[in-house]
């Protein structure tokens, strides 16, 4: 009777050794893979190390788009405008119909036209840029 307690209470004991094993086994496998249960990260490296190569991304992305050309016409092409991904503006092409003394107003609404076009386009090239490089999460007003 005395050998089958002992037993007993041998096994109870083994059972639970065996279970902190596998509790550290599963905790060291869950440090080495980054994560743990709950979908936490739990290797902060791996974090950085995905958030650098995002911003690498992103200013890769922008460079890019800096150096871009765009281009914008109004007026059935009597104005045309070039502008760079910087926003700098690089030329101004009028049509010889367009330039009339006695109506220079109409002339500087087609150039402001042309210009407010080109920014859109630019704006739109970036937020498709950034919206490749973040998945499509809006990221609420960054100025990217």
């Amino acid at each position: 009777m005395c050998g089958s307690v002992f037993d007993a209470d041998f096994r109870v004991f083994i059972n639970l050794r065996m279970q902190d094993r596998y509790y550290i086994r599963r905790k060291t496998k869950m440090a080495r893979r980054g994560g743990m249960p709950g979908g936490m990260p739990g290797n902060m490296n791996n974090l950085m190390k995905q958030a650098q190569r995002m911003q690498r991304q992103m200013e890769e992305s922008q460079k890019e788009l800096e150096e871009k050309e765009y281009e914008a016409s109004v007026g059935g092409g009597a104005v045309k405008v070039k502008m760079s991904g910087k926003r700098e503006l690089l030329s101004v092409e009028l049509s010889e119909e367009v330039v009339d003394p006695d109506d220079i107003e109409m002339l500087q609404d087609l150039i402001v036209a042309a210009v407010n076009e080109v920014g859109s386009q630019i704006d739109a090239d970036n937020r498709q840029s950034m919206s490749a490089l973040t998945g499509g999460l809006d990221l609420g007003g960054f100025p990217f």
